[in-house]
C-alpha cells in the first residue's frame, strides 16, 4: 500500500509488477525456475514465474504498451505446450478441502454444478450469487466419500474459504481447512505430457484408467501425488498436486530427461485465451453469469436441491440475456491489445475487452469481452456484424467467435 501511493501519478505500465512486499510465499521449486532463467511476478504474495528467459539474457522484464522484451521467450513457451510438453509451476493455486458428514449437501448448493458424481472424479462449477453472478470459478474433486478438494485460483483462496465457511451448517459437521501451503502444485501440459509423466510413475495413464476429468492418486519419483486430468492450456495434461517435500524430486524427474520446456504465466494466458478459458477478475465477476459467459454447460438446472442463484439464472434465461461474451482474433499480426480496449461494432462502442494476448498459435492477437445485444437474440447473431478494436486510438479489425479458436471439440484435451 505504501508503494501504491507513490504511484498515483506514474505512468500505469502493463505487467507492472510490485517492488515491494516480495518473496512473501515461495513454492519448493523457486530455486530450480530461478536457475532456469525465471523472471518472476507477485499474486497474493506468491512468487510466480512470468517468463523464462534464454541463457545469457537477464531476467527482466522491460516495460511498455507495445511488445514487451519477453515476447520471443513466452513464444517458444507458448509453443512447447502446443506442440510439446511445458512444465508450470502453479503452487500459487489456493487449495481447500471441505470434510465432514454435511460437506456434499453445502457444496451442492454453493455449486452451480452437480457434484453428486463419484470418488475420483472432477467437476468444473461455478459457485454464485442470488443474482447469479460469479463468486468463484473453480474446481472440485471428490476424494473420498465425505471428502473434497476444492482447487481455485491464487486470488480467490481467502474470499473462497470465507464464502464455503460462511454457508456452513451450525454444528460443526462440516470443517474447511486452507491446504494451500501444504502442496506444490506441477501442470504438466502439451501432446507428450503422457510420455513424459510415463517416465516418472508406473501409473496407467490411458484414457480407461485416467480420463480427462478425474482425479487419482499415484506415486510420481517415489511421491505420492494427487493427479488431477485437468489443463488450463487446452491441451492433454494433468495438475500433479505434491506435497511440498517431494516437490523438488517431481519436478526433477519431470524435467531430468529434457523434452520438456519450463513455461510461465504470460504463455499460460495466451494458451487459455487462445482456448477460450474464462479467467476470474476478468471475464467473470460477481455481475457476470454463466449464460452470458457462455458457461451454461456448467449449470445443472434441475439437480435436487437447487443452488444459490438458480431463481436468477432461471429468469435471465426466460427473457435471454443483454450482453455476451465473444472471442476476437485481430486482423493485425502486429497489434498488441492488453485488455480493456473498446469494442466497435458497425462502428458503435458495443463493450470492451476482458483479456487479451497474442494467440501464438493462430499467429495473431486473441482477446475476449461483453458486448451488448438484444435480450433473447440468438447468440449467433452477433457474429454477422462488422467488428472493431480500439488500440490508443486505432481501429483494428476484428473476428467474432462463440467456439474456441484452438481446438474447439476438446479433441486434444481428451487425447
Amino acid at each position: 500500500m505504501r508503494e501504491l501511493v507513490g504511484l498515483h501519478y506514474a505512468i500505469a505500465w502493463p505487467n507492472r509488477e510490485p517492488a515491494s512486499a516480495r518473496d512473501v510465499l515461495r513454492s519448493p521449486v523457486h530455486g530450480r525456475l530461478a536457475a532456469r532463467g525465471a523472471c518472476f511476478g507477485s499474486k497474493m504474495g506468491w512468487e510466480r514465474a512470468n517468463w523464462f528467459a534464454p541463457r545469457g539474457v537477464e531476467p527482466r522484464t522491460e516495460y511498455a504498451f507495445g511488445r514487451q522484451n519477453w515476447f520471443a521467450a513466452v513464444a517458444g513457451e507458448h509453443r512447447a505446450a502446443r506442440d510439446g510438453a511445458a512444465l508450470f509451476d502453479q503452487t500459487s493455486f489456493g487449495k481447500l478441502t471441505v470434510e465432514g458428514p454435511e460437506a456434499q449437501a453445502l457444496l451442492s448448493r454453493l455449486a452451480a454444478n452437480d457434484l453428486d458424481v463419484p470418488v475420483g472424479r472432477t467437476v468444473y462449477t461455478p459457485l454464485l450469487n442470488e443474482r447469479g453472478g460469479y463468486e468463484s470459478d473453480l474446481t472440485i474433486s471428490r476424494v473420498a466419500d465425505e471428502r473434497w478438494f476444492v482447487v481455485t485460483g491464487s486470488a480467490q483462496r481467502v474470499r473462497d474459504a470465507d464464502w464455503i465457511r460462511r454457508h456452513a451448517p451450525p454444528g460443526g459437521r462440516v470443517r474447511v481447512t486452507d491446504e494451500t501451503e501444504a502442496w506444490a502444485t506441477l501442470g504438466l501440459m502439451g501432446p507428450r505430457a503422457r510420455d513424459v509423466l510415463r517416465r516418472a510413475t508406473h501409473a496407467d495413464l490411458g484414457n480407461a484408467a485416467f480420463p480427462y476429468g478425474s482425479v487419482r492418486e499415484i506415486a510420481v519419483a517415489g511421491v505420492n501425488v494427487r493427479a488431477i486430468r485437468v489443463s488450463y492450456a487446452g491441451e492433454l495434461g494433468w495438475e500433479l498436486y505434491v506435497p511440498v517435500a517431494g516437490a523438488g524430486e517431481v519436478w526433477d524427474a519431470l524435467a531430468r530427461e529434457g523434452g520438456v520446456t519450463p513455461a510461465g504465466y504470460y504463455a499460460l494466458d495466451a494458451l487459455r485465451i487462445e482456448k477460450g478459458y474464462r479467467a476470474w477478475g476478468r471475464e467473470l465477476t460477481p455481475d457476470d453469469t454463466p449464460l452470458e459467459a457462455g458457461l451454461g454447460f456448467t449449470v445443472r438446472w434441475d439437480k435436487p436441491g437447487g443452488f444459490i442463484g438458480r431463481e436468477a439464472l432461471l429468469a435471465q434465461r426466460a427473457r435471454g440475456p443483454s450482453r455476451r461474451l465473444l472471442l476476437f482474433a485481430l486482423a493485425e499480426a502486429e497489434a498488441v491489445a492488453w485488455g480493456d480496449e473498446p469494442i466497435l461494432r458497425d462502428g458503435r462502442v458495443v463493450g470492451t475487452l476482458t483479456s487479451a494476448a497474442h494467440g501464438h498459435t493462430l499467429g495473431r492477437p486473441v482477446a475476449m469481452g461483453y458486448v451488448a445485444c438484444t435480450a433473447g437474440a440468438p447468440a449467433e447473431s452477433l457474429l454477422t456484424a462488422r467488428y472493431e478494436i480500439d488500440i490508443a486510438g486505432t481501429r483494428v479489425a476484428a473476428t467474432p467467435a462463440l467456439r474456441p479458436w484452438h481446438d474447439p471439440a476438446g479433441e486434444r484435451l481428451r487425447a
